[in-house]
């Protein structure tokens, strides 16, 4: 961790406690974030350049859906990108285990590395596109975080969750249309409406289901 990044501590400690999670997260994840601006300095991962506004932004922003992803034995995170929301939810929930689906190859590397720097034995790489990554199983849910409409998600990584499995969908203002455009098959569960610390603005988590399901 530098000292940039420590200075940001207090901040992302009372951003867990609004959230319910243990202040003590904030270790692993400045350091997340320290490797994150180091790794962007070069490599243009995310447009968030400033350590201060990935706390809001992209650390406590991916925490808020942690309550919808304790219960789960498996996540598929589609498109993370840096890791965003997969490496939070990884060093927040252990028993939870994260797959982090991207393509891009820079952007796999440096997630290699941040699960090799942060110990993360709980989170793995799969390096390809949505479409292409078939796993030898599924997963209990997938998520995607300013990635596409719900309908192109669910054409992408629909294959992806069980029988029960469900996509849990990390939007800003609730999308409406996306909703009424679910593809057959799939249906809406449930709308929870998160509060994001430092973050001003709407921000939804939008659960689908398969339409047999009776969650």
């Amino acid at each position: 961790m530098s000292d940039d990044t420590a200075a940001l501590r207090p901040e992302l400690e009372a951003g867990l406690g609004a959230l319910g999670l243990d202040p003590a997260l904030a270790t692993p994840l400045l350091d997340y974030v320290a490797l994150l601006a180091l790794w962007n300095a070069t490599y243009n991962l995310t447009a968030v350049r400033d350590p201060r506004e990935m706390i809001a932004k992209h650390l406590l922003d991916s925490l808020a859906m942690q309550p919808y992803v304790r219960g789960l034995a498996t996540l598929a995170d589609l498109g993370t990108g840096p890791g965003l929301p997969g490496i939070p939810l990884a060093i927040a929930t252990p028993s939870l285990h994260v797959t982090l689906v991207e393509s891009n190859g820079k952007k796999a590397r440096f997630l290699r590395e941040a699960i090799r720097q942060l110990k993360l034995g709980n989170a793995t790489v799969a390096e390809s596109r949505i479409e292409a990554f078939k796993p030898a199983t599924t997963f209990d849910a997938i998520t995607a975080r300013a990635l596409a409409t719900l309908p192109l998600i669910l054409q992408l990584g629909g294959h992806l969750p069980g029988p029960d499995g469900r996509l849990l969908a990390m939007k800003g203002v609730l999308p409406v249309d996306e909703i009424a455009a679910l593809p057959g098959g799939w249906r809406l569960a449930a709308v929870h409406p998160l509060r994001v610390p430092g973050l001003v603005g709407e921000r939804h988590l939008v659960e689908v289901v398969r339409a047999g399901s009776e969650a």
